[in-house]
């Protein structure tokens, strides 16, 4: 017998107020999908790592500070920035 969609929500949000591992039965798994959730297909953000000379990310950490704007964040807007004037030419 099918759970409605509604039900299995209702199942789910269980699991947040109480311990319910012996609940879980590993032989009937539910999708996302039957509950009304979906993933993106790509997340909207993606971890890189990259190589920077220290003395770069010293000047963009010291020019951060600076702005009061996490280096990180700062490198980010460097990079669009970047892009977006390289579109336009």
């Amino acid at each position: 017998m099918k759970q409605s969609k509604k039900k299995k929500l209702k199942e789910v949000m269980l699991y947040d107020d109480q311990e319910t591992s012996s609940f879980i039965d590993k032989s009937k798994s539910i999708k996302l999908e039957e509950l009304g959730l979906k993933l993106p297909a790509t997340p909207p953000t993606q971890v890189v790592s990259i190589r920077l000379p220290s003395e770069l990310l010293n000047e963009i950490k010291a020019i951060g500070s600076q702005r009061d704007i996490p280096y990180q964040a700062l490198i980010k807007l460097f990079l669009s920035d970047s892009v977006a004037g390289m579109k336009k030419r």
